[in-house]
C-alpha cells in the first residue's frame, strides 16, 4: 500500500486529489495538510511515501516545506502547480531542490477530463513511490554561470552535430546539469523534448540559458539550426528539423495531431534521423514510458549512436530503458558522466 500525504490550503484540491487517489486499491491517503508546516509536521509523524504539495499556501510556502523534507527525510514530491510563467518558475525551483515531478492544478477542475487525470495522477504516485529516493540533483544557481566541465577535442570536425535529447519525469534539473557543463564553442547543436506544458518551455528555456555557456531558447519555427545553441520544443507542440542545401531549419509544428506526447521525443529523434542521418546522436534521458524508442530505432537504422541514462541515476527509468531493453543503447551513462559521454560520441 502506498502512502499519500495531501498538502494544498484549498479544500477542493485536497479533496479532488484524495478522492482519485483513493479509488486506487493500493493506494491511501494518510492524511491532508492546510499549509506547507501542518504538511511537514505530517511528513514527521505519518512517514508518507509520496507527498502532493502545493506552492502558494500562507503560513509556510510549498517551497520551504519542500526544502525541509528534503533536508530531514527526502522522499517524493509532486508539486501542484498553476499553469502560469510564475507558477512554472516557481515549479522549476521545486525540482531543483528536489521534487520529482508536478501536478498542473487547473487540470484537477477539468470535469470532462477527470478520468484521464485520475490515471494520470495515480500513475505517477505509482511511479515516483516505487523509486527510492536518489541523491538530489543540484544545479548550478540559476545567476552564476558555470565553467564548463567538458573540452571540445581540439582539431577534427566532429562525425556528429545534432544532438537530440527525449526528458520526461524528473528531467529539468538533469537537462540543466548536462547542458550547463558544455563550452561555448560546443560543435554541434542541441534539440530538446521536454514533456512539459506550454507555460513551462519559455522559463525551462530561459533557466537553462541563464546557467549555460550555450545559448538555449524555445524553439521558433524558422530558427536555423546552429552549433553550440539549443532548442527547447514548446509545450503542446514538435520541434523537427528541415535540411536545405546550406543549412537546417528548426520547424514547430502540431503533426502528428494524435502524438500522446507533444513535444514528442519520437517525432523529434525521427526527424533527425531523416533530416542527417548518421551525424545524429540520441540521448534518452529520465521520464516514464517509452517515448524516444521508435525515433532512436530510425536514428539507429540510419547510422547514428544512442545513449541511455543510466537507472540508478533516473529519478523514473523508463524512457532510457525502453532502448535498453530493445538493445538500442551504444552506451548507458551515469548523469555525472553524460556531458561527457556526449562530448566523446560526436567523435565515433
Amino acid at each position: 500500500m502506498i502512502k499519500v500525504l495531501v498538502v494544498d490550503d484549498s479544500a477542493f484540491m485536497r479533496k479532488a486529489i484524495s478522492t482519485m487517489l483513493d479509488k486506487d486499491p493500493g493506494i491511501s491517503v494518510i492524511g491532508v495538510a492546510r499549509n506547507g508546516q501542518e504538511g511537514l509536521e505530517m511528513v514527521r509523524e505519518l512517514n508518507p511515501d509520496v507527498v502532493t504539495m502545493d506552492i502558494e499556501m500562507p503560513k509556510m510556502d510549498g517551497l520551504t516545506s519542500l526544502r525541509h523534507i528534503m533536508m530531514e527525510s527526502p522522499r517524493p514530491v509532486l508539486m501542484v502547480s498553476s499553469l502560469t510563467t510564475e507558477g512554472a518558475e516557481a515549479t522549476l525551483k521545486a525540482m531543483e531542490l528536489g521534487a520529482v515531478d508536478f501536478i498542473p492544478k487547473q487540470l484537477s477542475k477539468v470535469s470532462l477530463d477527470i478520468i484521464k487525470i485520475e490515471k494520470d495522477l495515480i500513475e505517477r504516485v505509482k511511479t515516483v513511490a516505487l523509486r527510492k529516493m536518489r541523491h538530489v540533483v543540484r544545479p548550478t544557481a540559476r545567476k552564476k554561470k558555470a565553467p564548463s566541465l567538458v573540452r571540445p577535442r581540439i582539431g577534427g570536425r566532429p562525425v556528429r552535430d545534432v544532438v537530440a535529447i527525449g526528458v520526461s519525469t524528473g528531467g529539468p534539473p538533469v537537462v540543466q546539469k548536462i547542458l550547463s557543463s558544455f563550452p561555448a564553442d560546443f560543435p554541434a547543436g542541441i534539440l530538446i523534448a521536454q514533456h512539459m506544458p506550454a507555460a513551462f518551455t519559455g522559463p525551462f528555456a530561459e533557466r537553462l540559458n541563464g546557467v549555460s555557456k550555450i545559448t538555449v531558447k524555445e524553439a521558433q519555427n524558422g530558427d536555423v539550426f546552429r552549433p553550440g545553441h539549443a532548442y527547447v520544443a514548446p509545450g503542446g507542440r514538435h520541434v523537427v528539423l528541415d535540411q536545405k542545401v546550406s543549412r537546417i531549419d528548426v520547424v514547430v509544428t502540431d503533426r502528428p495531431r494524435d502524438a500522446l506526447y507533444k513535444p514528442s521525443a519520437n517525432v523529434l529523434i525521427s526527424s533527425v534521423a531523416e533530416a542527417v542521418g548518421k551525424r545524429g546522436l540520441g540521448v534518452l534521458l529520465t521520464g516514464m514510458g517509452n517515448d524516444g524508442c521508435e525515433g532512436i530505432r530510425d536514428l539507429k537504422e540510419r547510422g547514428g549512436r544512442a545513449l541511455a541514462q543510466s537507472d540508478s541515476t533516473c529519478v523514473v527509468y523508463g524512457m532510457p530503458k525502453s532502448i535498453v531493453d530493445e538493445q538500442l543503447a551504444d552506451e548507458i551513462v551515469d548523469l555525472d558522466d553524460m556531458a561527457e559521454a556526449i562530448m566523446a560520441n560526436l567523435y565515433k
